[in-house]
């Protein structure tokens, strides 16, 4: 007569089941939570006090490198009417502006103040000190169509940075509208 191996040896499944079986039954053996007593009628409970209001992040740390700096929030819109073309960038934050005689103005608002306000175009080629004109609207200035520091911006990598004196730096990305408003005055 032949052995039969199968009649021997436990099949691997049989164990499995058996201890699926027994574990799934010890699962049943945990005590349920501690019951909350309930409240008794007619008993009045003191007012909870409220939650502290939030208070608003503190600033983040400035970043050591402007590229590593957070971009300012906001995205650039185009506007154009056959003579004059602008770029806006959030909500009047930069612009980027051609008139008619072929001059692209820069407006950086800020708050009002009076005299020659520092204004610096930061790029992934380099840096550029310009001087601007205070007005109520921010600080303007104005640079011919051909100026190196208008390239800069257009064709830094993906962003570049805009500082005016007394007011925080904004980090704004390059984007084509800023290419389209230095190519219509060209």
């Amino acid at each position: 007569m032949k052995a039969n191996p199968r009649s021997r040896a436990t099949p691997l499944s049989a164990l499995l089941l058996t201890g699926l079986a027994a574990t799934a039954a010890l699962s049943g053996c945990v005590p349920p939570p501690p019951s909350t007593p309930a409240p008794r009628p007619g008993a009045t409970h003191a007012p909870q006090p409220r939650p502290a209001t939030p208070t608003a992040p503190p600033p983040s740390p400035m970043a050591a490198d402007w590229r590593d700096a957070p971009q300012t929030p906001g995205s650039w819109s185009y506007a154009g009417n056959g003579s004059a073309s602008g770029a806006t960038f959030g909500n009047g934050q930069f612009i980027v502006q051609c008139d008619t005689a072929r001059t692209v103005t820069l407006l950086r608002a800020a708050a009002p103040r009076a005299g020659a306000v520092g204004m610096s175009i930061t790029s992934s080629t380099g840096a550029r000190a310009l001087t601007g004109t205070a007005t109520p609207r921010g600080v303007v200035v104005t640079l011919p169509a051909r100026d190196s520091a208008l390239d800069a911006m257009a064709f830094s990598r993906g962003r570049f940075a805009v500082s005016v004196t007394g007011e925080p730096t904004l980090y704004l990305p390059s984007w084509t509208e800023i290419s389209r408003v230095i190519e219509d005055c060209r």
